[in-house]
């Protein structure tokens, strides 16, 4: 009995120690684990259709990690959370961004993370949170559908019933026009022509006063230089003449000063004396007109005499 109660402790103690010596094996592979990645989380401001949990998280086309779960804020539904498992080593920076992108064309979408220049600082160092939040950007897909539905919404505006009337209106009006110009084609052949006639005359007429044109510049080239030199000589005289006039007044400065002071001032007298002598001319005028005889001889008329 007692052999077989040690038996029953030993492979009690053995079973003990695996199991123990098991918990503390994956203990460790944990710990090795966590300490080989750390979680990010990701806010989505838009829908992310086909992203899943397990999904590939891409640093500039690298695979660094996964998507580990995918849920909607509670405090706003229009938001997708997402946790991101990545490889501890991976150099997430404070200007690093994520976005949802699709690989190629039958392929599954994914997280791209994209930036992350030399000079910033790491997340981990500026976001103190347990879990650090990298910061979106619009994805290509989003931006597609942010700009068909910009172009819907235009083309509804420019679809709206009122253009359609208005583009109605202007077929009718140019079918109308077209119409009236059809029979009209006879009129406009017509005036085709004419614009054709005329035309052709007025280059003749071009022509012929280009021509004339030459014909005048080649005549006052020829002649140029005559005229050049008379003019030269009107110039001349024109100088001489104004030295001479510039001598006469330089010699007659003197009586011009004593006429502008003297003459002039004894001027305003003689013209009123003047007045005066005119308007006594015009007096005795007046009387030789109206009684001559009277004005000659001092007397009246005398007066015809008249039988009784």
């Amino acid at each position: 009995m007692e052999t077989k109660a040690n038996y029953v402790l030993i492979g009690a103690f053995t079973l003990i120690v695996t199991l123990l010596l098991l918990l503390f094996a994956l203990w460790a592979a944990k710990y090795s684990s966590e300490k080989e990645w750390r979680q990010y989380a990701v806010i989505f401001n838009e829908p992310v259709t086909g992203l899943s949990e397990g999904s590939s998280v891409q640093y500039n086309g690298i695979s660094v990690g996964t998507v580990e779960t995918l849920r909607l804020a509670p405090d706003d539904p229009r938001r997708v959370l997402a946790q991101l498992r990545l490889q501890a080593n991976t150099p997430v920076k404070a200007d690093t961004r994520a976005k949802i992108s699709i690989p190629s064309i039958t392929a599954t979408p994914i997280i791209q993370l994209t930036g992350g220049s030399p000079g910033s600082p790491a997340l981990s160092d500026v976001d103190r949170r347990e879990i650090p939040v990298i910061q979106t950007e619009a994805s290509a897909l989003q931006n597609i559908a942010d700009t068909a539905n910009r172009l819907v919404a235009r083309m509804d505006q420019v679809l709206s019933d009122e253009n359609v009337r208005h583009v109605s209106a202007t077929l009718e009006n140019i079918e109308a026009l077209t119409g009236s110009i059809a029979a009209q084609r006879e009129d406009l052949r017509a005036l085709i022509a004419n614009a054709r006639q005329s035309s052709e005359q007025l280059s003749k007429t071009l022509t012929t006063t280009n021509r004339a044109i030459e014909d005048v510049d080649r005549e006052l080239v020829d002649k140029l230089p005559g005229l050049i030199a008379k003019l030269d000589s009107t110039l001349g005289k024109l100088d001489s003449t104004a030295d001479g006039a510039n001598g006469i007044l330089t010699d007659n400065r003197a009586a011009i000063r004593n006429f502008t002071t003297d003459g002039l001032g004894q001027l305003g007298p003689t013209l009123t004396e003047l007045r005066a002598l005119v308007h006594d001319l015009r007096r005795i005028s007046d009387r030789l007109d109206n009684n001559p005889t009277r004005y000659l001889l001092g007397r009246d008329t005398p007066k015809e005499f008249e039988p009784q």
